[in-house]
């Protein structure tokens, strides 16, 4: 009986540490959350961006098997090659690899070896708006991560943006649940900091606040 005791003893008092370490972690997230809403307005007068940027020969396509791999089979296309599709990679592989924002930068750099792409997590506002408006002025879209709606429930998502214009307050996005988005700025980032993400379930909160899932998420990506 005393044996029986120590041990439920030991695991309350290890669920109890477990509850305290995640709720910390939940908590610090949330900071680090706040932390990136730095203000941006600046950029509707700066002359930097007063040019609109969209990206030519993109399209979205209706993803079958994983955002992911349809990101990446969008990129492909507009590459000019059709041979990376959403059916190769899930062949290749037998599951899908891009579930973390980590193994979608490794898988574009395998698939693209002319590329460079780099991942850039929890960027500030202003930061995450000049990076994609560099990237779209110099002809290349920006893969990224964000808050996307499927059949009115909130998902972890990755799409593409092409375009930007923000004197207009627009940016064009083409979204592999099968149709091309235009949204504000504000909306935009309410999205990549999911913010705009009704009731997270707490799985998802975990997820981000041990690091599993990022905010304000984009990939760069560069010509070799």
């Amino acid at each position: 009986m005393k044996k029986v005791k120590k041990i439920l003893s030991f695991i309350i008092s290890l669920v109890l540490v477990l509850a305290i370490i995640s709720i910390g972690a939940i908590i610090l997230n949330n900071i680090k959350t706040v932390n990136l809403a730095d203000d941006y307005t600046s950029i509707y007068e700066d002359s930097k961006y007063e040019k609109s940027v969209y990206v030519t020969g993109a399209n979205y396509i209706k993803q079958d098997v994983s955002c992911g791999y349809a990101v990446i089979e969008m990129f492909a296309k507009w590459t000019k090659n059709n041979e990376i599709t959403e059916k190769y990679l899930y062949d290749k592989y037998g599951k899908v690899v891009t579930s973390t924002g980590k193994k979608f930068e490794e898988e574009m750099n395998k698939q693209f070896p002319d590329y460079k792409t780099t991942m850039y997590k929890y960027l500030k506002s202003s930061e995450l708006i000049d990076k994609v408006y560099n990237s779209l002025s110099n002809g290349i879209p920006v893969p990224f991560e964000w808050a996307a709606k499927y059949e009115g429930e909130w998902t972890l998502h990755y799409s593409l943006i092409v375009g930007m214009d923000i004197p207009n307050d627009k940016v064009i996005i083409l979204n592999p649940y099968g149709y091309e988005e235009n949204i504000s700025i504000k909306e935009l980032l309410e999205r990549t900091t999911f913010d705009a993400y009704d009731n997270m379930p707490i799985f998802l909160r975990l997820g981000f606040a041990f690091g599993i899932f990022e905010k304000n998420t984009i990939y760069i990506v560069e010509k070799k």
